[in-house]
């Protein structure tokens, strides 16, 4: 599938929310270098890059100011359809890396094996060393994820937090 890996830097814009009738404008984000904090590095996989992207940038304007994890994103643009490849992965994994581990969330069944199949494969793959999937709900776990990454979180932290995710009761 086509598509590349975009590592997500994104900050909340300084300029203030403005007002159109009654509906906020949201700051607009703009993208940064990463910090040199050693941190997890986060990465979403999706069939479509939009929603990674998506869920990605929801994820860091959700921590308001500060300095958010690393975040990827893996998936395919809509010209090439839906679906997400081993080696999008991977390269996402890689720009991520700051040497505490990767965390990996993925939305569907497909895009969970896909990255099963890149993680039995690490080696070929030149993954960095650890990369943990998560067995997390893709929107809530991707919050829960960066968050706690961004808070400083060990591996282990950030995947317990993304899992977490199920327990939490909309109703």
């Amino acid at each position: 599938m086509g598509g590349e890996a975009q590592v997500v830097a994104l900050r909340p814009g300084s300029e203030a929310a403005e007002e159109a009738g009654t509906h906020t404008v949201p700051r607009p984000l703009r993208m940064l270098p990463l910090a040199g904090l050693d941190r997890v590095g986060v990465v979403l996989v999706s069939h479509s890059r939009v929603v990674a992207e998506a869920v990605a940038a929801m994820a860091v304007e959700l921590l308001g100011s500060g300095d958010p994890a690393p975040t990827a994103t893996a998936g395919s643009m809509p010209e090439d359809g839906l679906g997400t490849g081993p080696a999008l992965v991977a390269a996402a994994a890689r720009e991520v890396d700051q040497g505490m581990g990767v965390a990996v969330i993925a939305d569907l069944d497909a895009s969970v094996g896909t990255v099963r199949g890149v993680l039995a494969a690490a080696e070929a793959h030149g993954l960095p060393f650890p990369v943990r999937l998560a067995d997390a709900p893709f929107v809530e776990g991707a919050v829960a994820a960066v968050a706690t990454a961004s808070a400083g979180g060990d591996l282990s932290a950030v995947i317990e937090a993304a899992e977490d995710c199920y327990v939490v009761r909309k109703l």
